[in-house]
């Protein structure tokens, strides 16, 4: 019992001091009584720690679902944005304790948002007429009974494909036993060398060639990938993305470019994206075709005219010589690269777009929830982000009887689902940030 003593207070110590949760997972399958308890029992008692949740649940899990047994880490009562002294609250993805139409607010500002923003209806009046505007939403609806997560309250499917809601859990995408890894070459495999490290941060070391492999990104499951308990014929066509992030990345954003946010895309995402949502995607798009698909994948280049727009946008109606050569981690695109080298120079240090970028799903969405509709990146349901007030200086609207633009949210609502971004960095009466490539404004 000793030695169960020493790990599980290595294993806690490790997740309070690391800039991830590199500790526990390493790029692959955690230890087993992470999430599993074998007989619901520790040290002679009952496996519960005045939570329900961690009496033994199906396969057993310390959850009465997968996505359950998520949360019990990747959950916490965080109440401001970025790391909290004392720990790294960085691989938290959801806020507790927020509610519909009021005042709480999600906090987690990662790459792929809070999942609490699910639970944020609102609502309040556009011309005179009340409105609401669901949670439901905001992003990708995985159950997590335990803490308040439901099945999707219209989708039945996954939208452009056939992957049941009801079984939409976090261990759909992400592979809870690491078996996906990448080897030096670039390849993904399920068999092979050992994991020895994460593959999702800028600073992981890479695979040595015939010695070792690291974990692919984020844990995303590749080709064949189909959760245990699911019954049908759902396995994954496509492989995990190449993909970086930063070693920190839950905390405010004080510039467009980002940082704690910028993840450096090389190649692959919108194809893995497919794996559920097929007919989504238009992977052959040809500029100057007629498509009623928004060009996304590795074969959706940025036109030249689309490159030029996106480097010279700085806010509505203003162009010019943007920091960080124009690259916005609002409206991401990707290398076209599976070269980690320079998706890790680019993480550092982004380049102008070019032609041999390319769109992808995550220049518009984030992976897991957004504050706004269809998990969008910014507003898009009218053409003003922000407004300004008496001084004419940027503001979020902090209108209470028309929340056209608001949503019935409060400024700092507002800026936190802009990953903590403030309103002078868009401007005065900014214009919808589709903008950025497409300069209507």
């Amino acid at each position: 019992m000793k030695l169960t003593k020493i790990l599980a207070t290595t294993a806690v110590l490790s997740l309070a001091t690391a800039g991830s949760a590199l500790a526990f997972h390493s790029g692959g399958v955690a230890e087993c009584e992470g999430c599993h308890s074998m007989h619901n029992s520790y040290e002679g008692a009952a496996n519960v720690t005045g939570m329900a949740q961690y009496q033994s649940g199906p396969y057993l899990l310390k959850a009465q679902d997968q996505s359950g047994a998520c949360l019990n880490c990747h959950q916490a009562a965080d109440t401001t944005p970025g790391p909290v002294t004392g720990k790294d609250n960085g691989y938290h993805i959801s806020t507790a304790n927020v509610v519909a139409a009021d005042s709480t607010t999600p906090v987690e500002l990662t790459p792929g948002g809070d999942f609490a923003w699910l639970k944020k209806t609102m609502s309040g009046s556009i011309r005179g007429t009340a409105t609401s505007w669901e949670g439901d939403r905001h992003g990708h609806n995985v159950i997590a009974v335990d803490f308040g997560y439901t099945q999707d309250k219209v989708l039945t499917a996954a939208p452009g494909g056939t992957y049941p809601a009801a079984n939409l859990a976090c261990s759909s995408c992400h592979d809870p036993h690491g078996k996906y890894r990448r080897l030096a070459d670039g390849t993904k495999a399920t068999t092979g060398l050992p994991i020895f490290n994460s593959g999702s941060y800028v600073n992981s070391k890479d695979p040595i060639a015939s010695v070792s492999a690291v974990g692919v990104y984020r844990l995303l499951a590749g080709v064949g990938y189909q959760p245990k308990s699911l019954t049908g014929s759902y396995a994954f066509a496509n492989p995990s993305p190449d993909a970086v992030a930063p070693a920190s990345y839950n905390g405010l954003n004080d510039t467009i470019a980002g940082g704690k946010d910028r993840v450096a895309y090389g190649q692959g995402m919108s194809e893995w994206c497919a794996n559920c949502h097929t007919a989504m995607h238009n992977d052959t798009y040809t500029s100057g075709t007629k498509s009623l698909v928004h060009p996304a994948g590795n074969g959706g280049k940025l036109t030249g005219a689309i490159a030029g727009n996106y480097n010279a946008y700085v806010s509505s109606g203003i162009n010019g010589t943007p920091a960080s050569n124009g690259y916005s981690a609002l409206a991401p695109f990707e290398l076209g690269s599976g070269d980690y080298a320079a998706i890790k120079t680019f993480q550092a240090a982004p380049a102008a777009a070019s032609t041999s970028n390319n769109v992808l799903c995550l220049s518009c969405h984030r992976a897991h929830a957004s504050g706004f509709e269809s998990m969008a990146r910014y507003y898009l349901g009218n053409e003003f982000m922000t407004v300004a007030d008496a001084s004419n200086a940027a503001a979020y609207d902090s209108s209470t009887t028309e929340n056209k633009i608001n949503t019935g949210y409060s400024v700092t609502q507002q800026q936190n689902a802009y990953n903590g971004r403030p309103a002078s960095l868009f401007g005065p009466y900014a214009r919808d940030y589709c903008n950025k490539c497409h300069a209507k404004d």
